[in-house]
């Protein structure tokens, strides 16, 4: 029986661990070759073809997908690569989902919920603007937040060097006003701290419980759980 063909870009997105798009790309950069030769976009491959990535070849294992909750601890970094005295978050993960990539990331300082997965597709999905994904923060202040800075934030929004920043916030508690929960559907670089910094804050705590469908739930610091893609 002849093999079954796939999509070039379905197979290096599922053994490279990155979206379509960015398998397209490599294509058209001529980076991809089959049994030798350069091959164009829309491509097809079969089991006994033999792929290679900058000279590199690919496995034809068969993968499968896996999607990981994992609530990140305080002074860990999202990189393979420790930096300086902050270990890196695969310190700590089990070595079996260490080919896993963050989907998006939380800076050394910020804690909670954080998802990994070797589905270049559903990073893409979480984490490009096109594509409008509800994250929520748990935020401490280092003082209270006044009235009118509240009401600038949610309503009008505060001028950061790379655009208007405009959050949704509300009181944790009654009785705190250092204490918010912050909902946001952008993902720019440190965008919470950058807000509150531009009105004379500093963020105390930054903790994510929720990104798009997914919760933090109960999971404590450290926690790991395989989850199902929503």
């Amino acid at each position: 029986m002849t093999p079954e063909p796939i999509r070039l870009n379905k197979f290096l997105a599922l053994q490279l661990g990155v979206s379509r798009r960015e398998a397209d790309l490599l294509i058209e950069k001529g980076s991809v070759r089959v049994n030798g030769n350069p091959v164009v976009l829309g491509a097809h491959i079969t089991s006994t073809d033999h792929i290679e990535v900058d000279g590199k070849p690919v496995t034809s294992t068969k993968k499968a997908y896996v999607y990981l909750a994992f609530n990140k601890p305080v002074g860990y970094v999202c990189s393979r690569r420790a930096q300086g005295d902050s270990p890196t978050i695969y310190s700590i993960i089990p070595h079996e989902y260490h080919e896993l990539k963050p989907v998006g990331r939380l800076d050394r300082n910020s804690s909670g919920l954080l998802l990994l997965s070797n589905d270049g597709d559903f990073t893409f999905r979480m984490t490009h603007p096109s594509f409008v994904k509800t994250k929520v923060y748990h935020v401490r202040l280092d003082r209270n937040l006044e009235p009118l800075h509240q009401q600038m934030i949610s309503d009008f929004g505060i001028q950061l060097e790379d655009g208007r920043s405009q959050l949704h916030l509300m009181r944790r508690y009654d009785d705190r006003g250092d204490e918010w929960v912050v909902t946001m559907s952008e993902g720019r670089n440190r965008q919470i701290r950058r807000t509150f910094s531009a009105l004379g804050y500093t963020v105390k705590r930054l903790h994510r419980v929720e990104f798009g469908n997914y919760s933090l739930g109960d999971m404590k610091p450290g926690d790991i759980k395989v989850v199902d893609i929503q």
